[in-house]
C-alpha cells in the first residue's frame, strides 16, 4: 500500500516537472544576435496605414533588415493621427520618426537611401 502511494506521488511529481518544462518552452526567446543588433538603433516610430503600398514597403524593409520599429496605424489609433497631423504637420504617410525628444529626425515618405541618411543624422545627434 505504501509502495502504491509512493509510486503515485512520484508520478504526480514527474508530471509536474514535465508540465513546468512545457510551460517554459512556450516562452518567447530573443535571439542574442538580434538583441545586440537592435541596440545600435535609436527608437524608430512608423506612422502608417494598412492599405498604403509605401507603408508596406517601409515595414518590409525594416523587417528584412532587422530594424526594430514601432508601427502606429493612424486609421485605428486616434492619438497617432493627432501626432501625425499636429505634431509632425503631415497629412500623408509613411512618416518615420527616428530618435526621441530634441534628437528626433522626422522623415516624410520612404526610400531606403532617405531612411539610411536620416538614420545616420539621428545617430550623430546622440
Amino acid at each position: 500500500m505504501l509502495s502504491a502511494i509512493l509510486k503515485s506521488m512520484l508520478i504526480v511529481c514527474a508530471l509536474s516537472v514535465s508540465c513546468m518544462a512545457a510551460d517554459q518552452s512556450h516562452q518567447s526567446t530573443l535571439s542574442p544576435a538580434k538583441a545586440q543588433a537592435a541596440k545600435k538603433y535609436p527608437q524608430i516610430v512608423l506612422y502608417s496605414v494598412a492599405w498604403c503600398p509605401h507603408c508596406k514597403e517601409t515595414k518590409e524593409y525594416f523587417t528584412r533588415n532587422n530594424i526594430p520599429f514601432i508601427n502606429r496605424d493612424v486609421e485605428v489609433d486616434a492619438k497617432a493621427m493627432e501626432d501625425l497631423t499636429v505634431k509632425y504637420e503631415s497629412n500623408g504617410v509613411p512618416v518615420i520618426v527616428i530618435g526621441t525628444g530634441a534628437n528626433e529626425v522626422v522623415v516624410k515618405g520612404f526610400t531606403p537611401k532617405l531612411f539610411e541618411e536620416s538614420l545616420k543624422k539621428a545617430q550623430s545627434m546622440k
